[in-house]
């Protein structure tokens, strides 16, 4: 096993070395000036060129991606254009939104999802799994944005339950950040109830079906340790594999989530440094992405050893 943690953490570097080249070349070629934003515009063309050579912008692109290379081997991911920040610091200051969001959304997701799907399974064809559906159906087809605009609407504008937009840090105090970060995680976690609770029911519809649970039956073992110990158990490795899927899309749906709640973390972050062409910014939050997504899915595939002693590396 070492060996193959090793290779997968060897294979990490080439994948973030062509996340950082596309995204560094994307941001060059495509139209739009971060001089000419943080100019203004009542700027002239002196003015913005002056911009352009303080930043480094009018050196050739080949020189501009040595620069930041050599930087970002140091462990720097530059400086902010526009909050004039070092990048590894705004990232630090907006991380626990970001986590926390994806953490309660995650906890949410499994501890909904995974129930409803072993139910489902077992009253297979039953109303409740035709329900569970087409609950499915409807949870991936409306986007996250709509739905959270109908949960703002009726949650906190119509009953006044939980606050409509912001966030409140963790030291704060526990109420007033989970009553801030509920209604957002009960909006990203939908699609993934949606998602997770599917897989579930069709990975333990599977096992159901196998001898080793006609034989727990046939010796009288209670149903819900046969559907627990022994149905679930084994249907655990596509369901992890799901799971860990669901929180690497997270990174989309939490861009969305925060602009709508207003939640100061990471996505929020890249909203502001794409509308500001802040292009340090941007390179350091999707390295950043990239990085926790390699790290979920090389721990995804480690928990297939202790989920199935079958498997081996």
């Amino acid at each position: 096993m070492y060996t193959f943690l090793a290779r997968r953490l060897l294979a990490t570097i080439p994948v973030l070395l062509v996340v950082a080249v596309l995204v560094f070349l994307m941001l060059r070629l495509t139209p739009g000036d971060p001089a000419a934003i943080l100019a203004g515009d009542a700027a002239n063309t002196e003015q913005i060129a002056q911009i352009r050579t303080g930043l480094g912008l009018d050196r050739p692109i080949i020189v501009q991606f040595g620069i930041w290379a050599g930087n970002l081997l140091s462990g720097d991911l530059g400086e902010s254009f526009y909050y004039k920040q070092k990048v590894t610091t705004l990232i630090a200051h907006r991380l626990e939104p970001t986590v926390s969001l994806a953490a309660l959304t995650i906890l949410i997701a499994v501890a909904v999802s995974v129930p409803l799907g072993v139910l489902a399974a077992w009253r297979f064809g039953s109303l409740f799994d035709r329900m569970l559906m087409g609950f499915s159906v409807i949870g991936f087809s409306v986007p996250v944005f709509v739905l959270a605009y109908i949960l703002i609407w009726l949650i906190s504008l119509k009953l006044g339950w939980l606050p409509v937009q912001g966030y409140q840090r963790l030291a704060d105090g526990f109420g007033p950040w989970l009553r801030h970060l509920l209604l957002p995680s009960i909006t990203l976690s939908v699609i993934y109830i949606a998602l997770i609770a599917r897989v579930t029911r069709a990975s333990v519809l599977e096992s159901l079906g196998e001898d080793y649970i006609r034989t727990a039956r046939a010796k009288g073992l209670p149903e819900l340790r046969v559907l627990v110990r022994h149905a679930l158990a084994n249907a655990a490795v596509p369901i992890v594999t799901v799971i860990g899927i669901g929180i690497a899309l997270l990174i989309g749906g939490v861009v969305v989530t925060e602009s709508v709640y207003a939640i100061p973390g990471l996505g929020r972050l890249t909203v502001d440094a794409v509308l500001a062409r802040d292009f340090p910014t941007i390179q350091g939050v999707i390295l950043f992405f990239s990085f926790v997504y390699v790290g979920i899915n090389l721990l995804v595939d480690l928990s297939y050893v202790f989920l199935d002693p079958r498997i081996r590396y």
